[in-house]
């Protein structure tokens, strides 16, 4: 299986900054697409940032020039940078990654079990 842990997030100040990361481990042949995705109570899950192995970057338009999407494909890892923060960027954040675990096998989507940014005075 393969599992996905982030790391980080919290209490953030509006105009403030906070970081995520997540590291992916188990049976991995292959990690293609890489990314973040929140969910705000209330909302439907939706995409902040991914990024391809080869490094090919989508930001949603609500956080571009805010958020920075990175990952280091030798230890499996992908991070988010999040500055400038504003209250509506309050949300549970999940680490998603696209994993091909057998040569020659299907890529399957896997998430993390999110974790929480909170942007508050």
């Amino acid at each position: 299986q393969v599992q996905l842990v982030e790391s980080g997030g919290g209490l953030a100040q509006p105009g403030g900054s906070a970081n995520v990361s997540c590291a992916a481990s188990g049976v991995i042949f292959r990690l293609n697409a890489m990314g973040w995705y929140r969910q705000a109570p209330g909302k439907q899950r939706e995409l902040v940032a991914k990024i391809t192995r080869g490094g090919d970057i989508n930001y949603a338009d609500s956080v571009k020039g805010r958020f920075t999407i990175s990952r280091h494909n030798a230890t499996n890892k992908v991070y988010l940078q999040m500055n400038n923060l504003k209250p509506e960027d309050t949300a549970v954040y999940y680490c998603y990654a696209e994993v091909v675990q057998y040569w020659g096998t299907i890529p399957g989507d896997y998430w993390g079990q999110g974790t929480q940014v909170t942007v508050s005075s």
